[in-house]
């Protein structure tokens, strides 16, 4: 397992995450989808993952309700807490009150301890706001956050979901009242979703903001049993209309042509049709981790296939070539002025 730095911060994370959003999905129909490990299921998985070197959790309060977090906590007390470092989020809502919601000191603070007590656990490794509050000030925002590492209760701050400049604004924010920064940005990018290349890398890789990557088999489409000419397995999530509504939908076509490549590379490597996926996403620039999640120990363990090993610059060509898609404005432009403005990639 290699452990690389988390942007411009001190702190070295796995290059595989494990995402608990399997954990506890029992009365949720959307996280249902994904799996519903109780504490034994997850305690195997999570042992699993700390043998593979596997020290990151990433799960968030909104995950079944807070289950998640719940079964997480438990699964792990047999373990020395210093041996594994623990992600969650904020910002989304929980609960019907109109401070239940958004990235306000009130709302932060609250779902910090809230956390804290799901997770059985006195201290944070990582603290992402989910998404960008566009009501609250900034400046109230990261001092809440600011005010939460100084006590001890979060180690590092993180986003997940921003905007550049949501992120732009915030770094520039940290800088000018010396608080804490967001080291990480949480974001979606994989071979068939690749925006996060357009504006949020060069970012990223500009202000030392490490990415930790979620949905990296781009929303389960990337498994190997979604080809052409073949119905979806019954077993899909994607069977969920609440899933496939909630998540990247790329055109069929498209991803059809990518899973062609990945095919390809696959008769070459020896490796699977994630593996490939997986191994692509993590020779990228400004990456710090992918985030896997596995309703049982085939699929992590096939996960975890996918380090130890790179794929070649004619394989990664290849893949880049099936997964370029025209840009939006004002990328399409610049690309036109690489000799000072080069691509990140």
């Amino acid at each position: 397992m290699e452990y690389r730095q988390l942007g411009r911060s001190g702190l070295k994370v796995p290059e595989l995450c494990f995402g608990c959003g399997t954990f506890g999905g029992h009365n949720n129909e959307f996280f249902k989808a994904w799996g519903a490990a109780d504490v034994e299921e997850a305690r195997k998985i999570i042992d699993i993952c700390m043998e593979a070197g596997i020290n990151l959790f990433d799960t968030a309060d909104i995950y079944s309700d807070g289950a998640s977090e719940s079964v997480l906590g438990k699964a792990i007390d047999h373990l020395n807490r210093e041996d594994l470092m623990i992600s969650t989020k904020a910002t989304f809502r929980l609960g019907k009150g109109p401070n239940d919601v958004g990235s306000s000191r009130y709302h932060l603070i609250q779902s910090a301890e809230r956390s804290l007590k799901r997770l059985g656990t006195d201290y944070i490794d990582i603290y992402h706001l989910h998404g960008f509050d566009a009501t609250s000030p900034v400046e109230e925002t990261l001092r809440a956050l600011d005010d939460l590492v100084r006590e001890g209760k979060v180690r590092y701050i993180a986003c997940s979901n921003f905007s550049g400049w949501h992120l732009m604004k915030s770094l520039s924010v940290s800088e000018r009242y010396g608080w804490s920064r967001y080291v990480g940005h949480q974001v979606y990018y994989s071979l068939i979703g690749r925006d996060y290349e357009w504006e949020l890398m060069p970012l990223a890789l500009d202000q030392g903001v490490g990415a930790l990557v979620w949905s990296p088999l781009g929303w389960g489409r990337l498994t190997g049993k979604i080809r052409r000419g073949q119905a979806l397995p019954k077993d899909s999530r994607l069977q969920s209309k609440i899933v496939v509504e909630g998540g990247p939908q790329p055109d069929q076509e498209y991803l059809y042509k990518v899973v062609d490549a990945i095919d390809e590379v696959a008769k070459e490597t020896g490796k699977t049709v994630p593996q490939i996926a997986l191994n692509w996403v993590l020779r990228r620039p400004s990456i710090a981790t992918a985030i896997v999640g596995a309703r049982n120990e085939e699929q992590l363990r096939q996960n975890i296939g996918a380090i130890g090993w790179e794929l070649t610059a004619a394989q990664i060509a290849k893949l880049d070539a099936a997964s370029e898609v025209p840009l939006a404005y004002p990328y399409w432009h610049q690309r036109q002025f690489q000799e000072r403005n080069p691509k990140p990639v």
